[in-house]
């Protein structure tokens, strides 16, 4: 009853907000006749309500059924990637196959939802690990976030108005989506409580189940089919919304509601209940202008899936996985010199190649070249750098091979606190970005700490409160963006991370920096090598572990806020560069401190040179194509781990 007397309230105060203003008595006395109010009520205020009323428990009970499916207590449409995947495909579609979207808008992002599930699911082992299948759905998600942003970047046309929609959005024109969606949604729901009893029994446990006769294959492929129709019904008429069925089935479950058809009906409830809140809120922050309303649930559903990975993360078995190398390293002697040439041959060709036509030495002088290409791939180059020394100390002090600044959170907080910046002192020079993206990047740094440092830093917790924060910060760049009214293009850009117009000045600056803190990184390595074989031989060695792991997280986080200051969110380069390197000179930080950075330049310069020769003269940011390389990796790596 709380629920449904608080649906009551917030829908009511829901439908009072809007351009014109409309008092609670006009709504209730004026809205039984034909005017001015009934036609912004019926037409325009109360469609919106019942659908996010609709959409809101649709997302909660989708998430209960996958819970229960998973037997995972951070499973959701938006933790498993299923909300990404069928957003993909919905763009996909608008771009390659508009007419088919017209007129199968649903069924484009049910195709979506159900490969994604069954990659989430095939990447993630038959034994179906909570903490395995929440990393791999997060990482989906980075791979088809990356995929929808280069597609909206590349046809704008086709693709706009996505943006907003992207984020999720209640704004509707008539009664058609309700229509639309309320039949799928209701004949989902019914046959979830249909198969209550069922699912009590299977959340027993399947040996459990069998044993009682059931037929576990059926219910679950049902279940399945329910809970994705549930999330591409939602994704189909308002976007992408995250978190919703992550934070209403346990909320119902705090409650003290058990069953599962109980559980259903609350849990559809509370998900319309938390919607609606979310939406209310959004709309008071920025009257007559609209704010993604899963930006809004995901400000809340970031602490909430920080909170869930902590219990979760705190009960699973440390792995003694090592963070991987050869045992026949290559000589520096050898590998450096290689190394020196790729880097230098990389350069070259990306200043002598715009995309259409190669361009002499003596043309580098020309003030094209000599002003605009010149900067901007050195610049790659040092960040590069810095972005893969960043990542390399991350994991080497953490003993962490899934630890880079992107994965951690770090990069997405230290660009929502570069935009604040931005924004809040529009006047400042560029000089003081790297301040405001040095605030976000340690206040990821510190919550990090917070949570995890009495567990030993493990490194499924800290991967799991990173991405946590990572949602955080995009959801706080997204606001940003709307509150700011930049263009979707130049948003798409700063959230993919991009090199483009780089000048002179900026390169001067990123260089001095690099050259300020490469001491410091270089002095680290040889208490890192020490770290690495455990905190209590390096206290044998006489190494004070608690402040080397404090000096070398804050030098790591200040390397990844100066990178994103200047080019964006670029990530995934801390996690490969490290990686790539200890395979080629084994394990002593020193050679991989050099061997990473030159790795790292290499592959971002790389990066830029393809998205903006690829499709010249169409640009995709150097940010996504690192992405599209790294999120494959990363799955590579869990699935080894």
């Amino acid at each position: 009853m709380t629920g449904l007397f608080l649906l009551l309230i917030i829908s009511l105060v829901h439908l009072s907000q809007g351009q014109a203003g409309l008092t609670f008595t006009q709504i209730i006395t004026d809205v039984w006749h034909p005017g001015r109010v009934q036609d912004i009520v019926l037409d325009l205020r109360l469609p919106r309500l019942v659908i996010g009323i609709l959409a809101g428990g649709a997302l909660a009970v989708s998430g209960l059924l996958f819970q229960t499916l998973t037997n995972n207590p951070l499973a959701s449409a938006s933790t498993l990637g299923i909300n990404s995947g069928a957003f993909f495909a919905v763009v996909l579609a608008a771009v390659f196959f508009p007419v088919w979207l017209n007129q199968f808008s649903f069924l484009v992002a049910l195709i979506g939802a159900v490969l994604t599930t069954l990659f989430v699911l095939a990447l993630a082992g038959k034994e179906l690990n909570p903490v395995r299948v929440a990393l791999t759905g997060m990482i989906m998600t980075l791979l088809f976030s990356s995929l929808t942003a280069a597609l909206q970047l590349l046809f704008e046309n086709e693709t706009s108005g996505l943006f907003l929609w992207g984020s999720g959005t209640l704004i509707q024109m008539d009664w058609s989506n309700t229509q639309f969606a309320a039949p799928l949604i209701m004949i989902a729901i019914i046959i979830a409580l249909l198969l209550g009893r069922s699912l009590d029994i299977l959340a027993l446990g399947e040996d459990m189940a069998r044993s009682l006769g059931q037929s576990v294959g059926r219910v679950k492929f049902i279940s399945w089919l329910s809970g994705i129709t549930l999330a591409s019904v939602v994704v189909s008429v308002v976007g992408v919304i995250g978190f919703v069925g992550l934070i209403a089935p346990h909320i119902v479950r705090l409650l003290g509601i058990k069953g599962h058809r109980p559980l259903i009906v609350h849990s559809f409830m509370w998900g319309s209940v938390i919607l609606i809140i979310a939406d209310t809120i959004a709309r008071w922050i920025q009257p007559g202008q609209e704010i993604p309303v899963g930006a809004m649930t995901a400000l809340v559903g970031g602490p909430w899936l920080m909170f869930l990975a902590y219990k979760t993360a705190k009960n699973q078995k440390r792995g003694e996985k090592t963070l991987g190398g050869t045992k026949n390293p290559v000589s520096g002697k050898v590998i450096y010199p290689i190394l020196a040439v790729i880097s230098m041959l990389i350069i070259y060709v990306s200043l002598s190649y715009g995309g259409v036509e190669w361009a002499s030495i003596q043309e580098w002088f020309e003030p094209i070249i000599q002003s605009f290409r010149f900067p901007r791939v050195l610049l790659a180059f040092v960040i590069g750098m810095m972005l893969a020394i960043s990542g390399l100390i991350l994991q080497g002090v953490l003993r962490n091979p899934l630890a880079d600044s992107s994965i951690l959170g770090i990069t997405s907080l230290g660009g929502a606190g570069a935009m604040i910046f931005l924004i809040a002192f529009p006047s400042l020079s560029i000089v003081w970005m790297p301040v405001g993206a040095l605030l976000g990047a340690f206040l990821a740094l510190i919550v990090i700490l917070l949570s995890a440092w009495r567990n030993g830093l493990q490194p499924i917790l800290v991967a799991l409160m990173g991405i946590s924060l990572s949602a955080f910060g995009s959801a706080i760049i997204q606001i940003l963006i709307v509150k700011a009214d930049l263009v979707v293009a130049s948003a798409l850009v700063w959230l993919s991370g991009s090199t483009y117009a780089k000048t002179w000045t900026e390169f001067q600056l990123v260089l001095v920096l690099f050259i300020l803190l490469l001491p410091l990184a270089i002095y680290l390595t040889r208490s890192l090598d020490a770290i690495a074989f455990g905190d209590e031989l390096a206290t044998n060695h006489g190494i004070n572990v608690s402040k080397t792991r404090l000096i070398a997280l804050v030098t790591s986080v200040v390397f990844s806020a100066i990178a994103v200051s200047f080019v964006g969110t670029i990530g995934f380069i801390g996690l490969l560069a490290p990686h790539m390197a200890r395979r080629i000179v084994g394990f002593n930080h020193l050679p991989l401190l050099i061997t990473s950075s030159l790795l790292g330049g290499i592959l971002l310069v790389a990066a830029d040179f393809v998205g903006r020769t690829i499709l010249a003269p169409n640009e995709i940011p150097s940010g996504l194509v690192v992405a599209l390389i790294g999120a494959p990796y990363l799955l590579y790596l869990l699935r080894k781990s």
